[in-house]
């Protein structure tokens, strides 16, 4: 990977440090579904291996900042499976990222955020007016990450029929849906980089009603997804929407914890990082390594305490 430095200069007080890199290389009903049952662990997961903590909060030095990034890129490359993080300053409009950015994985419950922006514009605009039940649908949806909820709204505005417009309106070239499988929201993949163009869609270009709302819902969500983006710490007064759910891939069933958002003052940084887990790997392990990611980049203590939300609620 190649990195090119575009000022030399950092922000002191936010933990990413204004993201002056610049890169060369170009998820209930009360919980989140997955596709098949997997095993249940009969011993306690054990926490990661600590990795020091690379700077203190406050960076105020070049060098500080590079150790920063060094550390996530370096943590990256170190975990098995396919992960993939984007972080995108809104301010400057540089942005830094590592992985398999790129490469298609399971959407999980992430991609309710795309689901609720949809609706929220076609009722702003008299397409789909949405009543007050439907209203509570979809705040129980990107609350708890409600899956009955969310098939609900999925067959009573327009199933696969809205797919094209994020492709088109929200910048997610990439999704779409599973080959073999239902065509729905439950069975879809996306890039790192559609859900980092799904969340700078909200903030730059949403109707402000429509980016106030989900603002405000993605800050206050339920505890099952008070991790992965989270872990950037309450002073950064983050926001998310996350996905965990066990997938039949790559020759075996693999966890997949992904977790999409913002983070940071005026929600200045958007945030998205997924992850494929080997066959091998547990929840437990990618709940953690998304958090402590984030925690990373946010010069944050390693490993963040972070609770591993239920399997299948």
């Amino acid at each position: 990977m190649r990195l090119r430095w575009a000022r030399r200069c950092c922000l002191a007080v936010v933990g990413v440090c204004g993201l002056v890199l610049s890169l060369a290389l170009t998820g209930c009903e009360g919980g989140e579904s997955a596709h098949a049952r997997p095993p249940q662990p009969t011993t306690k997961v054990g926490t990661p291996t600590p990795v020091s903590d690379p700077e203190p909060p406050v960076c105020t030095t070049l060098g500080g900042c590079q150790l920063r990034f060094a550390e996530a890129t370096a943590y990256v490359g170190r975990q098995p499976g396919r992960l993939g993080v984007v972080v995108r300053d809104r301010q400057t409009g540089q942005s830094w990222s590592a992985g398999a950015t790129d490469r298609k994985i399971w959407t999980a419950s992430s991609i309710k955020l795309a689901m609720a922006t949809d609706m929220l514009e076609r009722d702003r605009s008299r397409v789909a007016v949405l009543p007050a039940s439907d209203k509570a649908l979809m705040a129980a949806m990107l609350n708890s990450s409600d899956n009955a909820a969310t098939m609900a709204l999925w067959k009573k505005y327009g199933n696969d029929a809205q797919v094209a417009r994020w492709r088109t309106r929200f910048g997610m070239t990439h999704v779409g849906f599973v080959p073999g499988f239902p065509s729905n929201w439950g069975y879809m993949k996306a890039s790192t980089r559609d859900f980092a163009a799904l969340v700078s869609y909200v903030l730059d270009n949403a109707a402000v009603q429509i980016r106030d709302y989900l603002v405000s819902a993605m800050q206050g969500v339920a505890a099952n997804q008070r991790w992965g983006i989270w872990a950037a710490g309450p002073d950064e007064h983050p926001g998310n929407k996350d996905g965990w759910s066990y997938e039949a891939d790559d020759g075996g069933h693999n966890w997949i914890t992904n977790t999409v958002g913002f983070a940071g003052p005026q929600q200045r940084y958007v945030l998205a990082v997924m992850y494929q887990l080997p066959p091998s790997g547990t929840l437990a392990q990618g709940v953690h390594a998304v958090s402590d990611l984030v925690a990373l980049l946010f010069g944050r203590p390693v490993p963040t305490t972070v609770t591993v939300p239920e399997p299948d609620g």
